[in-house]
């Protein structure tokens, strides 16, 4: 193993180790998309996006946030629509905090305009759709 790939391998065990119990992934459509974005003096921008989903098979909805602050340039976020079927990766909330049932997101595949927020090496999912033989 090289430099590169032990320290890829430390980095990899200890994030699974500090938040592997809070990782999440989703699978639904969305209901309602709200993007704010907001620039301080022209050099500190703040995008803060909430979700809300439908999971499939599901009476529930699911809440998601994803908030980026960054200097001199505006982040990015993909375009999504109401009715979108989207995959979204995330960590859900800490036990005993007010946003517990909210989940951060760290990456959104869009599963309709076959697009990803971070790309991600090999094929997209494709959405398998059970049926029940009666």
């Amino acid at each position: 193993m090289s430099v590169k790939e032990k320290f890829a391998k430390y980095y990899t065990e200890s994030y699974l180790k500090r938040y592997g119990d809070r990782l999440t992934q989703i699978q639904g459509n969305v209901i309602s998309v709200k993007v704010e974005e907001k620039t301080i003096l022209w050099l500190f921008h703040k995008l803060k996006v909430n979700l809300i989903l439908k999971p499939d098979r599901s009476k529930a909805v699911i809440r998601c946030v994803y908030k980026k602050n960054k200097w001199f340039k505006k982040p990015t976020f993909i375009t999504i629509n109401q009715g979108n079927l989207l995959l979204i990766q995330g960590l859900k909330g800490k036990k005993g905090k007010d946003d517990r049932e909210v989940i951060t997101i760290m990456n959104v595949r869009n599963l309709t305009t076959k697009k990803d927020l971070i790309p991600m090496e090999g094929k997209i999912q494709k959405v398998q759709k059970v049926q029940r033989i009666k």
